[in-house]
Formats: C-alpha cells, sequence, structure tokens
C-alpha cells in the first residue's frame, strides 16, 4: 500500500511529464524541482563549496559542518542520484543539509559530471577522485579521514558501492560504513529483478525513465560495459566495509537493490537492510511532506554517527 502522504504529493504533481520526455538539460531542471519542492526545510549548518584537483580530475565538493562544532569530525562522502544524467548539489542541498545537523557528522556532497555529455565511466572516476581528496586533504577543513564513510542514493548509492569495491582493491582509504539507498546494482544488465516490470509505470520512477538514463550514460547497448557500473557483477564482493541498503518497496529498482544486499552477506559482510514498504524512489528528497521519509532520513543520520563515532 502506498503511503497516504505520498499518495497525496503525487496528485498534486499529476500531469507533469516523465523525466525521460524531455531533453536532458530540460529534464535536469525539472528533476531539481522535483528534489526541492518537497524536501526538508534547510538546517541550519555552516556550509562551504571548495573546488580542487586530485590524480588529475577536478574536484567540486560541498562541505556541510554543525555549526559550532569543535576538533576534527567525522567524514561522509555524499553522491547524489539522478541516473547519471541528472542531479547536482543545489538540488540535495537540504537532504545534505540535515543528514548533518541529525549526525554531526561533516557530509561531503560531492559533484560529478553528468551524461550523456559525459558518458561512462566519467561519473565513476570523479567520484574515486572526490574519495582520493578527501582522504588526503580533508583534514585541513577539520574532518577526519581515518573515520569516513561513504552513502549516496539512486545512482549516487552505485558510486558510493563502486568507490567502497576500489578503495578495498586499492589498499585503503579505510571506510567504515557504506549507506546505500535504492541503487541500481545490476547497471542495467538483466537478472531475476521482477519489480522492473511490477512498477514500471512508476509511480516516482519508471522504466522507460531508467533505459533513458542508461542510453544516455553506458551507451546504446544501455547496459555497463564492466563492474565499475554494476558493483552487483563485480568478480568479488568479501572484504568490503559493513553496509545499511535502505530499500523503497514501490520501486523498479528495488529487487536489484535487495540482491545486491543478499550478495554482500552472502560475501561475509555485515549488511543491514531496511525496506520502507509504503515509499516510493526518490523519497529521501520527500521528508519535508512525507513523515516516513523523514524517519529515514533520520535513520540514515544515526547509522552514520554510530559507525563514525563507536
Amino acid at each position: 500500500m502506498l503511503d497516504q502522504h505520498l499518495k497525496h504529493l503525487l496528485a498534486q504533481a499529476a500531469g507533469a511529464p516523465d523525466l525521460c520526455d524531455l531533453p536532458p538539460e530540460a529534464s535536469r531542471g525539472l528533476y531539481r524541482q522535483i528534489c526541492t519542492a518537497a524536501t526538508v526545510p534547510p538546517a541550519d549548518v555552516e556550509v562551504t563549496l571548495h573546488e580542487a584537483r586530485f590524480g588529475g580530475q577536478a574536484v567540486r565538493v560541498r562541505l556541510y559542518r554543525p555549526r559550532g562544532a569543535q576538533g576534527p569530525l567525522p567524514v561522509t562522502l555524499y553522491f547524489h542520484g539522478g541516473g547519471f544524467v541528472l542531479g547536482d548539489l543545489e538540488g540535495y542541498d537540504a537532504v545534505c543539509r540535515q543528514l548533518c545537523a541529525d549526525s554531526g557528522v561533516m557530509i561531503v556532497s560531492a559533484d560529478y559530471r553528468l551524461a550523456p555529455e559525459h558518458p561512462y565511466p566519467a561519473a565513476v572516476e570523479d567520484a574515486i577522485a572526490a574519495l582520493g581528496w578527501v582522504a588526503e586533504s580533508i583534514r585541513d577543513l577539520g574532518g577526519d579521514p581515518a573515520r569516513l564513510a561513504v552513502a549516496g542514493d539512486s545512482a549516487g548509492a552505485a558510486l558510493a558501492a563502486t568507490a567502497a569495491l576500489l578503495a578495498r582493491d586499492a589498499g585503503g582509504p579505510a571506510i567504515a560504513l557504506q549507506l546505500l539507498v535504492y541503487p541500481p546494482a545490476a547497471g542495467g544488465h538483466e537478472g531475476d529483478f521482477p519489480s522492473r516490470e511490477r512498477h514500471a509505470a512508476g509511480p516516482t520512477l519508471t522504466r522507460r525513465t531508467m533505459d533513458f538514463f542508461s542510453r544516455h550514460y553506458f551507451g546504446p547497448a544501455a547496459k555497463a560495459p564492466d563492474w565499475r557500473g554494476a558493483p552487483l557483477l563485480a568478480p568479488s564482493l568479501a572484504g568490503l566495509p559493513p553496509a545499511l541498503l535502505v530499500l523503497a518497496a514501490h520501486d523498479p529498482l528495488r529487487d536489484e537493490a535487495m540482491a545486491y544486499g543478499q550478495a554482500l552477506g552472502a560475501a561475509g559482510n555485515a549488511i543491514t537492510v531496511v525496506e520502507y514498504h509504503g515509499l516510493a524512489h526518490g523519497f529521501i528528497s520527500m521528508a519535508g511532506a512525507v513523515p516516513a521519509a523523514r524517519l529515514a532520513l533520520g535513520q540514515m543520520a544515526a547509522a552514520l554517527r554510530q559507525a563514525l563515532n563507536g
């Protein structure tokens, strides 16, 4: 059963075009409106923008720090959603502010290049550069790289999962938690994922828009050419940080995200899966209008606080 508050929100948006029915630039504008229309009011935290380089890659991040916090703070590197085609730092500003305020953790919201202008693997390259920059430079800005988590929603969750895998393979930086909110873990590949058809028409993310994203990011085949775009297909999932996997029942990505959680557990990792049965894809940006989404945002913050503060 769909959450009643979410039903009301969707009724107010009735008649809006599907994201895939617009060219990318117009779709980005609509997505920014969607992300900010029902989000939480902006929390009072310190916010600064930083532009740097790491390993030849540009790194553009927005730092959120609890106001008046003392000493080096634990850090969470956050990647926004949007199917690798949409999304930006501004659209996720309120979400990151609230995570910072609720958790007491420094949130580093990382920008990354978007398709189709910058197809795969541009977003992965930028995510790894952001992680490297945090590990190397965040101490100068009041962060503690020894207490580090990666997080993201949707496409950003896939980037966070891939960053954790690549950090494991590189021998660091050490990551205390990977917080993954409804990740497209299969990268467009087929599998036993009935939710893709069950929720093909939405209510928030449609199968048509999923295909739109995959074609723009991965190319005409609409499938990740290697596991970095599909962490579920990684050769090994052993030896990864503990994970909190947050799912929505009314989401075409639900089953592949669950498959990733099951695979993480089967490989011997600590994994907690929380599914919100009344919610749909994109719910973390609805916390100002949907109480269950606000509960989820608070739960995410509590997990970060616990993992990074012992």
